[in-house]
């Protein structure tokens, strides 16, 4: 075992080259760009003309007409990207969404460019993705979703996207190779989706063992996803080692100063996670170990996601240990990798910022991020329409630091999005900030169901006119996103804009009708249902929606989803009014609020099918798709029902964290425990009681067995295509 440790403690000291992408030339970044708009607009795509222009101090694009031809101009492949998009909103009017089924249509003839255009990037980094939306969005997604996806993100000009598909094919070679069992390994990972908070170090074992298969599909998976987006001038963002080991390392090295972390959400002992002292001369080893084989496997760009500490608290706040384990950490990539940057969020200093900032103090967190060369780190600045962390920090002392918007927790279908205040807190920053602020970016936790906020906000990162100012851009929205210029959608989207999108999204942003049921507060997790508006302003924008005639995929995607929304309002509404008759004893009016209620599931139902964002049933097709077998499909098919609803046990404290109104989920699952609710009261009157005490916990622990059976015993199939007409349905449900 010394000798081991000897030979790969000689290996760090011996570094050699570390092996990137091959630099691309001139026409290989007008043929990538080219690629592109073959794929997203195939019918099109001839008449377009991209050429690569001598670089700049910033990226940039460039747009003019050339008898029918569209030409468009930039530094690299993805500046000539966000010129396509541009050229597709500003003068096609036409939207491409981040799923491949949501494109608009092209007009028969190209509009001209009258005036010549340059557009420059206000900020060298766009960076996008959260660890979470690999659980509560892309866990299931094969390379058709990926290679649309990764497109959009071109189109968006993001170059800088969390990558982190596949590392546990890498680190079951590490593993295996240090002397642990395939089952040790594969019994360390979660299930699939819950994947994101075992990297992050939260959680070990749930879920698992990981099907030997899942581990070969997703290695497969990921050298596509890097090997595109390098295509298109990104560089993914690698993962590294955080320090988190499976507890049966302790048997290979039983000197090694691992240890058990704090528990997280309510899981089990079993399932804590173990960390590794950075400061033990096996860190180093680990590290390198791990990047050795990724790099060989999926190149790098040298930028690496390295998150320690994640919801989690330190074995000392001592601002001394804190910066042993930062400067532990760095020197162990360096060693690894020369060229090495580290990337890390600062979810940490909002989430523990009573220990972060203790008595007000930044001590702890300056010590945290100092002990390195700030030219070797990034931060991301991760909630910032909540905190922005660079105020509290004398802007992260110098670090570069990215500005993001997180917009969506868990994935909740909410309306939810404070567009002028964002505007606002971005423009602030841009004057404010110092030099080491260095991009925009956004960490949504889902793709929820507000996408035109996050294109808002990474074209925030260009200087396009129509951002300085919001009317124009809400008209411009309007037309791309009905696919119509008409007034009536103006007057939607400035409705919108004025009284709907006025409210930043905060966890558990669900409508009650989601939520565990109750005459209290909801049991649900961080429950927050409130909505700062009159209901009736959302049937109004329907109607001038409707009055526009609008077409397209984003026109009745928008229909559906404002109409969702508004359902989910009425439900809370005539929930109250339920509740005012169960306080007077009024049972007639109880039934017939009751069976308004329940009608409201199936209206929803019925109206969500129509659309393939809101459809359990592709969610669960999906995770089927990945097992090799019937058993393997069931397994996968068990671990998406969980993540939707109970997230891990039965009863367990994140239950309805991942709430959506999706089809076959309002249907059965929601719809399914209102139904328990409404039995229960109905008993208790009947007794002469109140739905409180000992029968109140009789009916909890039935609505846990009810959200066990559902995601173990699967019952229930569902329709992974979308059926029916969205506008009708719209226009039934507001005749």
């Amino acid at each position: 075992m010394k000798n081991f440790l000897l030979l790969e403690l000689a290996a760090l000291l011996t570094v050699g080259s570390v092996c990137s992408c091959a630099q691309k030339d001139d026409s290989t970044d007008a043929a990538a760009a080219r690629a592109l708009t073959e794929r997203i607009i195939p019918g099109s795509a001839r008449s377009f003309v991209f050429e690569t222009l001598p670089a700049d101090t910033a990226d940039f694009f460039t747009l003019r007409s050339e008898g029918r031809k569209i030409v468009i101009g930039g530094n690299n492949a993805n500046s000539m990207a966000v010129g396509l998009n541009h050229y597709l909103k500003y003068y096609c009017h036409v939207n491409i969404g981040w799923f491949a089924w949501d494109k608009g249509t092209m007009p028969k003839a190209l509009p001209k460019v009258e005036t010549p255009v340059r557009i420059s990037a206000r900020v060298p980094e766009r960076f996008f993705l959260n660890y979470c939306t690999y659980g509560y969005t892309m866990p299931w997604w094969g390379w058709k979703e990926w290679e649309h996806f990764i497109d959009w993100m071109a189109l968006n000009g993001i170059n800088l996207p969390l990558a982190i598909t596949g590392q546990e094919s890498i680190w079951y070679q590490v593993w295996t190779e240090m002397g642990l069992t395939d089952e040790e390994v594969r019994s360390y990972f979660t299930g699939p989706a819950h994947l994101p908070w075992h990297r992050m170090l939260n959680i070990d074992r749930w879920g698992g063992p990981l099907p030997k298969s899942w581990l070969e599909g997703q290695e497969a998976l990921q050298k596509q996803i890097v090997a595109r987006e390098r295509e298109l001038n990104m560089k993914p963002v690698l993962p590294a080692f955080a320090g988190h080991v499976p507890p049966e390392l302790k048997r290979i090295f039983p000197n090694a100063k691992i240890e058990r972390m704090s528990d997280w959400a309510g899981f089990a002992l079993e399932d804590y996670p173990w960390f590794l002292d950075p400061e033990d001369i096996l860190f180093p080893v680990i590290q390198k170990r791990f990047l050795d084989k990724e790099i060989e496997i999926y190149g790098t760009d040298h930028i690496y996601g390295i998150d320690i500490f994640n919801e989690m608290i330190p074995k000392s706040w001592d601002p001394d240990y804190l910066a042993g384990v930062s400067k532990g950490v760095y020197e162990s990539l360096a060693a690894a990798d020369p060229a090495a940057t580290w990337l890390q969020m600062t979810w940490l200093f909002y989430n523990e910022r009573k220990y972060w900032f203790e008595g007000d103090s930044d001590e702890r967190v300056k010590a945290f991020l100092t002990s390195y060369p700030a030219e070797k780190s990034i931060l991301l600045d991760y909630y910032c329409e909540r905190m922005e962390v660079w105020r509290k920090t004398d802007c992260y002392y110098g670090v570069p630091f990215i500005w993001c918007y997180l917009g969506n927790f868990g994935g909740n279908t909410f309306l939810a999005g404070n567009i002028q205040e964002i505007s606002g807190l971005i423009e602030g920053t841009f004057a404010e900030a110092g030099p080491n602020f260095r991009g925009l970016g956004s960490t949504l936790e889902g793709f929820d169901c507000n996408p035109f906020m996050y294109q808002f906000i990474f074209e925030k990162a260009w200087d396009v006119p129509q951002h300085r100012n919001l009317d124009e851009y809400a008209d411009a929205l309007a037309w791309s996103r009905a696919g119509v210029d008409s007034e009536e959608a103006r007057a939607a989207w400035k409705e919108l804009f004025d009284e709907i999108y006025i409210q930043r999204s905060v966890p558990g942003h669900s409508p009650v009708m989601n939520l565990r049921p109750s005459f209290n507060r909801s049991s649900s997790y961080h429950s927050s249902v409130k909505f700062n508006y009159e209901n009736e302003k959302l049937r109004e924008v329907v109607t001038h929606l409707l009055a526009a005639g609008g077409k397209g995929p984003s026109y009745e995607f928008d229909l559906v989803n404002i109409t969702r929304q508004y359902l989910s309002n009425d439900f809370e509404q005539r929930f109250a009014a339920y509740k005012e008759a169960y306080e007077k004893g009024d049972t007639e009016a109880m039934k017939a609020r009751k069976e308004e209620l329940l009608g409201i599931f199936d209206t929803l139902d019925e109206l969500l099918a129509s659309q393939p964002y809101f459809l359990v049933g592709k969610w669960i097709a999906d995770a089927r798709a990945w097992g090799a077998d019937a058993s393997e499909s069931d397994y996968f098919e068990s671990n998406a029902r969980n993540l939707l609803t109970s997230w891990g046990d039965r009863g367990n404290l994140l239950t309805d964290y991942a709430d959506r109104s999706w089809a076959g989920l309002v249907g059965t699952y929601y719809k399914g425990r209102w139904e328990l609710f409404f039995n229960a009261v109905e008993q208790a009157l009947a007794a002469g009681e109140k739905l409180e005490g000992a029968r109140e916990e009789q009916m909890l622990e039935a609505m846990k067995d009810f959200e066990y059976a559902w995601w173990a015993e699967r019952p229930g199939t569902f329709s992974a295509t979308p059926t029916g007409n969205p506008v009708e349905l719209v226009r039934k449900v507001f005749e």
